[in-house]
């Protein structure tokens, strides 16, 4: 590197002609060359235009137009000069600025883009009208990113899980290795001897044996209406994992304004996904009455709904499906999404209606999920985040 290059106030007026962009220099008087001239002439290409003109009026000759070559060189030099993060970044404002949601349709598209949850959620929205030639290409780009995202999340949810359900199925005259001491002392503090400085157990707690039968039933309900892209994709993970544990009956449902059960497919959750429908309308209540047809055995249920609460159905029935299966037993859990992103917009007047039945909605992250689960299993308090 120069001397000129590890000037300070020289590496100060790179940066902000990198940040301000520009044919000119932005007034900062310092040209780009090499792969500073080449990474700025990626970003110009999605940022630089806004309805074919920069933001200071003058007409601009880059961007990606729809060519697909252009897209897949430009796709290629980003992967170049960014990390994928940023790459990810890119390529979803790529998708929502300039429309190349349908270059994807195109085998050799797919192969250049950098898989991420955001990516599967756009071709599952494009799952109909993808011809035959892409689709072994978009599952093997989805398969990707599920597996990555089993990796993350299965240890963990299973371990979780596993411990909430031995803790849920407690009794009162376990044996010896079955105690769960931490428990039992808590209940005996009572009968604590100062003189021989110990406690008499005169009550055991301990963990019931979950392995031997299913303990648990959970119903994940999820809304695949075009919002909840991402939230599709981890419950679907989510839900193969809960599938492959012998002590949970699980059951997947997915709706729009129709309901469709994919619980024989959770053994691979890329068919869950391609068996989706991103998109159409939304009717909670159909979903829940769906849902609460298969509860055989309430007071061992959790029922899991994952929606932005955007009913177009009959809103005091889906309150009164709500109040209902609690009112048997079931443990009913309202997730907002399910993605890293936070809470999206949602319908506040739904989501108070539920909190008053004791069904607060919020967004919950793919890490807190597990937890969640667990305090659902146990009956107790979730764990909500601060923002809810």
């Amino acid at each position: 590197m120069t001397a000129e290059a590890t000037d300070p106030a020289q590496e100060r007026l790179r940066r902000w002609r990198l940040v301000l962009g520009g044919d000119s220099a932005d007034g900062t008087g310092c040209a780009l060359s090499g792969q500073d001239a080449a990474m700025d002439g990626a970003l110009t290409a999605l940022y630089g235009r806004k309805d074919g003109r920069s933001q200071g009026g003058r007409d601009r000759s880059a961007g990606l137009g729809a060519s697909a070559p252009s897209v897949a060189r430009w796709l290629g030099d980003i992967r170049t000069y960014f990390p994928s993060s940023v790459v990810q970044v890119m390529q979803r404002d790529a998708i929502d600025r300039l429309g190349l949601a349908t270059l994807l349709l195109e085998p050799e598209m797919l192969e250049a883009v950098e898989a991420d949850v955001h990516l599967v959620g756009t071709l599952l929205s494009l799952n109909k009208a993808m011809p035959e030639t892409t689709k072994e290409t978009a599952r093997t780009v989805v398969r990707k990113v599920v597996e990555d995202l089993e990796k993350r999340l299965a240890t963990r949810t299973r371990a979780t899980l596993t411990g909430a359900l031995d803790r849920s199925a407690r009794v009162n005259r376990p044996r010896h290795h079955d105690i769960d001491w931490n428990r039992t002392i808590a209940a005996n503090l009572k009968h604590y001897l100062p003189e021989y400085r110990t406690i008499v157990p005169e009550r055991l707690i301990g963990y019931g044996r979950a392995n031997r039968s299913t303990k648990k039933e959970v119903i994940l309900c999820i809304d695949q209406s075009g919002s909840m892209a991402a939230s599709v994709v981890y419950a679907s993970v989510f839900g193969a994992v809960l599938a492959s544990m012998r002590t949970i009956s699980t059951r997947l449902v997915v709706f729009d304004t129709a309901v469709v059960d994919l619980t024989d497919q959770l053994d691979d959750p890329v068919d869950v996904l391609f068996g989706t429908q991103l998109g159409g309308g939304t009717d909670i209540n159909r979903a829940l009455a769906y849902c609460q047809s298969q509860i055989t055995r309430p007071a061992e249920t959790v029922v899991v709904l994952i929606s932005d609460l955007y009913e177009g159905g009959i809103r005091n029935e889906m309150l009164k499906r709500v109040s209902a299966m609690k009112a048997s037993g079931v443990q009913f859990v309202t997730l907002l999404a399910l993605s890293d992103e936070g809470a999206p917009a949602y319908d506040r007047e739904h989501a108070a209606a539920l909190a008053a039945l004791g069904a607060p909605a919020f967004a919950c992250t793919p890490d807190l999920f597990p937890e969640v689960m667990a305090a659902a299993i146990e009956k107790r308090p979730l764990p909500m985040p601060d923002a809810a």
